[in-house]
């Protein structure tokens, strides 16, 4: 066994050297599902049985004030009146490919008492560092309002529970969040925002080792190489690089009841489009809002299955949902808004691929609701046959994603990464965050990626697309128009 162990680490390493050994080598596509239309299929069934039972219960009670949403995630755990001492069985409440994510469930408690983060190899007690690098399960709640300010990127180890539920928990600065190779990882109700490059120095990862870090990107939760992971009603903006980024073979995600707000590059799944262990990659998007000043990646997709299903997509300036690489987009049951920009109202982007090469991908919209213009270009042969059991349960939810994203980011306090409302209490009463010491994070301080064009050059940009779509198709002279 010693030996088989030491051949297994040779082809690892192999594996960051060699063009093969990246596509003969991937230790986490033993989680991908053998039937990922059969997971979307039972998405919808999930779906459509919480909307009934809502419906059924408004009619017969004649209220419709039921803690009952017709979102199968949040009815599974905020209808019972004691569940801040039920915590865990927030646990069995994912759908879609995330849904075997356990976190930190069957472990013992940890409570974060200080919000400090000033040793990122010898993290304190009671630090939230402290508790993602331990070995066993940990269900890691935190007892007040506070403010997380890293130092480091925050790698965690496997089967750990993020729960923010009852406080205000927001996670800035260097980093953030890093699952890399681990399993088993659930992250609820925390803002991450204003996130931005650290490394060149050492980070612990478990008690037994810590190493050498290079520059992160900056992202707000970076996935490498990673499976069973379910981010649940987070509120995400403002990071140098992406908000949620997968990549390396990560595979067995869900990313639901999230708001996204205020970036550039929202998300990215797969690493590039020749890493063929990416092509099991499965992630399912769902209940989430996309909201203002959002310009493109929601997300932008490399191989893979990708479920998205049941969001709104409010905003967006270049595109919502980009891809190459011949990923699988199954988008069924979304609101897609288009900006008033004429010339952004496609919802998709299949990026740098000719369409001779694209017009086989699978990739289709489904009960899509359409605003303002979008459109979904959809593309496949075969696609009928294919998403047979995706569609065998009609997505008829779609006229009920504002009840269904109503309640989208964190909950009980505001939605949005405000740092100017630090007094304000889990219920709007005077209980401080933590560790605030007064400072507000801008996006200069986070050297955010996000881009705006000053509106004199937008107008003009505009006007000189105006004026050469006039004379390519009418043959207008310049001259005159000018």
């Amino acid at each position: 066994m010693l030996q088989k162990t030491y051949i297994l680490l040779i082809f690892y390493g192999l594996a960051y050297f060699l063009p093969l050994g990246t596509s003969m080598l991937n230790l986490t596509l033993p989680g991908t599902h053998p039937d990922p239309e059969a997971v979307a299929h039972e998405v919808h069934r999930k779906i459509n049985a919480s909307i009934t039972r809502r419906e059924m219960l408004a009619l017969s009670q004649k209220d419709e004030s039921s803690c009952l949403t017709g979102n199968p995630i949040d009815d599974c755990w905020k209808c019972d009146p004691d569940w801040p001492n039920n915590r865990q069985r927030l646990a069995d409440c994912a759908i879609g490919f995330g849904q075997y994510a356990k976190g930190g469930k069957g472990g013992e408690f940890y409570i974060v008492t200080d919000s400090s983060d000033n040793d990122a190899v010898n993290p304190k007690p009671g630090t939230l560092r402290y508790a993602v690098i331990q070995n066993e399960p940990l269900w890691i709640v935190f007892p007040s309002n506070m403010m997380i300010k890293l130092s480091q990127e925050l790698i965690f180890n496997s089967y750990k529970t993020l729960d923010g539920r009852g406080a205000d928990v927001h996670i800035v600065g260097g980093g953030c969040i890093t699952l890399q190779f681990i399993s088993n990882v659930i992250i609820h109700n925390i803002h991450i925002h204003h996130c931005h490059p650290s490394g060149n120095t050492n980070v612990r990862s478990s008690p037994e080792h810590y190493g050498y870090r290079t520059e992160s990107d900056g992202d707000g939760i970076s996935i490498f190489g990673s499976k069973d992971l379910w981010i649940d009603h987070c509120t995400l903006s403002r990071c140098k690089d992406g908000l949620i980024d997968a990549v390396m073979g990560s595979t067995g995600i869900t990313i639901s009841n999230n708001f996204f707000s205020h970036h550039n590059e929202v998300m990215l799944l797969g690493h590039s489009d020749h890493y063929t262990p990416d092509s099991g990659m499965q992630v399912t998007i769902a209940f989430n809002h996309f909201g203002e000043e959002l310009v493109q990646r929601m997300p932008r997709c490399r191989r893979g299955y990708i479920h998205v299903v049941n969001n709104d997509f409010t905003r967006w300036e270049m595109y919502a949902i980009g891809g190459s690489g011949e990923p699988t987009i199954n988008s069924q049951g979304n609101r897609y808004m288009a900006p008033t920009n004429p010339f952004a109202k496609e919802v998709t982007k299949r990026v740098d691929t000719e369409e001779g090469m694209w017009k086989g991908w699978n990739w289709r919209s489904e009960g899509d609701i359409m605003v303002n213009g979008a459109f979904f270009v959809a593309s496949g042969e075969e696609v009928e046959v294919k998403y047979e059991k995706a569609y065998s349960v009609e997505p008829k939810s779609a006229d009920r994603i504002s009840i269904l994203t109503m309640s989208a980011g964190v909950l009980g306090v505001a939605r949005d990464n405000n740092l100017g409302m630090w007094s304000r209490g889990p219920n709007g009463e005077g209980d401080d965050i933590t560790d605030s010491g007064g400072l507000e994070y801008s996006d200069e301080m986070s050297l955010s990626a996000r881009v705006v064009m000053p509106p004199l050059l937008t107008f003009t940009i505009l006007v000189s697309s105006f004026l050469l779509l006039c004379f390519v198709s009418y043959r207008i002279p310049l001259v005159v128009i000018l």
